[in-house]
């Protein structure tokens, strides 16, 4: 839409300087090319247009625009985009669109004024201060990333709120405030020390309240989160992800763990690789976003049976996703804040001793002694086997079948038999081609070799900028790309018809000069490419005739057929 916010924000933000915060981009005539960063690649094929401030990977077929890109890459809604790339771009949508301005920038706003206020209330609260230090947290640990306290009141964040000006009903959009049975507002954290979660480039958009122990009578949640709202869902959000993104890329890997005491003093003892997920489960979304930084995950969760419980659901998921997983082992402490509060160096060296997952499920279940008689040993032996088969990774999982059953003292084959009857194996992933689904119209780009050709040809044309002498060709062109030659021909380099202006897209990026004799061989290899998709398309209708007995059908197809130029 002319004039809209978005439209605003892309006309005052450079895309090519955008996109090179993020990758390396070289010229390529009017264009710029480098390596996609939504799959794996070591030719570039991510391209970038500034003329039509656009981009495409002719690799896994993602393309877009400059709010695509960061939705995508980031991991974020539509409004956070809007939200982030307008400070960026030094507009203030609360002027220019007041309604995307209280759907979405309103609660990052609210957010932040929480956030300043628990910040606040800590520096007056010794009790809290007290739990802090006790648990071997340092200010400065306590200042970089915002922790607060929210007082054993139940108004006092509200009040505060709406003392400077904000709207009740939005604050409990916000998810600070809630009502009881009988419509009487309550601040939602209450007596609790408070952890802001931030979205991957920093906004504050929700947080996690711990319980003061003492304040702890047992009816409530020891932890409590804020609840889903249009700016926070924690199925996305890894917590401490926006600061530790670019340490993990640095290490090649990342060090998970469950809550946010196990982060920070993670991050406190050196380690800055870490991220947690907020004692929430680990979800596809969380590996989707990981996966722009790393492939490699170090994984420990709490030392109780609940916590073992929750990094096998962890390895599981990541291995399906096909990820490489490690797991560190605590000895007896129960939890990495744990390990790290008696002993800094204790985690360090946990995490360089890491076992490979499949490893550490032999340990957990089998004992080093097989015994095939025993029932109890054949149902764990059986429990890791169907653990193995739902590694993404063929290979992989070969090599782990291996090594089990060499451990179990039964032949591969065996094994093998054994595994086929368990639940099917994950089917092996691709070249993660797939991790984001496209914002564009239409899901990865599935092109036919016609299609292909045509969309050389029309690059070709466009490069050479004579579009004269090509009429003869035309009638062998896909029907959309005989509509896009009609578009370029005019001068236009934009359709408002989405399925066309993606595939002006692909052809402007493209961009290539072909010398006269490839360009008449090329033209040949679309007539050709026709006439077969034609010829099997007129066999598929003689058969068609034939099962239904339809003889005039089957005369005109045959005559069809008949005509058709062999060459």
């Amino acid at each position: 839409m002319e004039n809209s916010p978005a439209q605003l924000i892309k006309e005052k933000l450079d895309l090519v300087q955008f996109i090179k915060n993020y990758i390396v981009l070289q010229p390529a005539g009017r264009n710029f090319k480098g390596l996609c960063p939504f799959h794996h690649e070591k030719t570039p094929s991510f391209m970038v247009s500034p003329d039509r401030g656009t981009w495409h990977c002719f690799g896994c077929g993602l393309g877009g625009d400059l709010f695509s890109f960061v939705m995508k890459y980031d991991n974020l809604e539509f409004g956070e985009a809007l939200k982030i790339l307008a400070e960026k771009a030094g507009i203030e949508l609360r002027r220019v669109s007041p309604q995307e301005y209280k759907q979405f920038g309103l609660l990052y706003d609210i957010n932040a004024a929480a956030k300043e206020f628990f910040r606040a209330e800590l520096e007056k609260a010794d009790v809290a201060r007290k739990y802090l230090g006790e648990r071997k947290l340092v200010p400065e640990t306590v200042a970089e990333f915002e922790v607060g306290w929210a007082p054993n009141a139940s108004d006092a964040l509200g009040k505060h709120l709406i003392n400077i000006g904000f709207d009740p009903a939005d604050v409990i959009r916000a998810g600070l405030i809630a009502k009881n049975e009988r419509g009487l507002a309550y601040d939602r954290f209450r007596g609790r020390i408070m952890f802001p979660i931030h979205n991957h480039i920093g906004k504050v958009v929700g947080f996690t309240g711990r319980i003061l122990p003492q304040l702890d009578t047992g009816d409530m949640g020891k932890y409590v989160n804020s609840p889903e709202t249009p700016v926070f869902q924690k199925s996305k959000l890894l917590y401490g992800f926006w600061k530790s993104k670019n340490p993990i890329r640095d290490a090649g890997g990342a060090f998970l763990v469950e809550g946010q005491m196990d982060f920070l003093m993670t991050w406190q003892s050196g380690m800055k690789n870490v991220i947690a997920t907020s004692g929430t489960a680990l979800t596809s979304e969380h590996l989707r976003s990981l996966r722009r930084a790393t492939d490699r995950l170090i994984l420990s969760f709490d030392n109780d049976e609940a916590g073992l419980n929750a990094l096998e659901r962890a390895i599981d998921l990541a291995e399906a996703e096909d990820f490489g997983v490690k797991v560190a082992r605590l000895g007896e402490y129960k939890d990495p804040a744990d390990a790290v509060a008696a002993d800094p160096e204790f985690l360090k060296k946990a995490v360089a001793a890491a076992v490979p997952a499949p490893q550490f499920y032999f340990d957990r279940y089998l004992p080093p002694k097989a015994d095939l008689k025993d029932r109890d040993y054949l149902a764990k032996l059986r429990l890791v086997l169907g653990k193995l088969m739902r590694m993404a990774s063929a290979v992989e999982r070969d090599l782990w079948m291996r090594e089990l059953a060499d451990r179990a003292g039964v032949g591969l084959e065996t094994l093998q038999s054994e595994a086929a009857g368990l639940a099917e194996p994950a089917a092996a992933a691709p070249e993660r081609s797939d991790d984001i689904a496209p914002a564009a119209p239409g899901a990865e780009r599935q092109l036919t070799r016609r299609e292909l050709l045509a969309e050389r040809y029309l690059a070709a044309i466009v490069t050479a900028g004579d579009f004269t002498s090509d009429e003869d060709v035309i009638f062998y062109l896909p029907e959309a790309y005989r509509d896009v030659f009609e578009i370029l021909r005019r001068g236009e380099r934009h359709s408002p018809d989405p399925r066309l202006d993606e595939r002006l897209n692909a052809i402007l990026l493209v961009g290539e000069d072909m010398p006269p004799a490839e360009l008449a061989q090329l033209k040949d290899q679309i007539r050709k490419e026709y006439l077969r998709e034609r010829r099997e398309d007129l066999a598929t209708e003689v058969r068609r005739a034939e099962l239904s007995g339809d003889e005039a059908a089957l005369q005109k197809a045959l005559l069809d057929l008949k005509e058709m130029p062999t060459k």
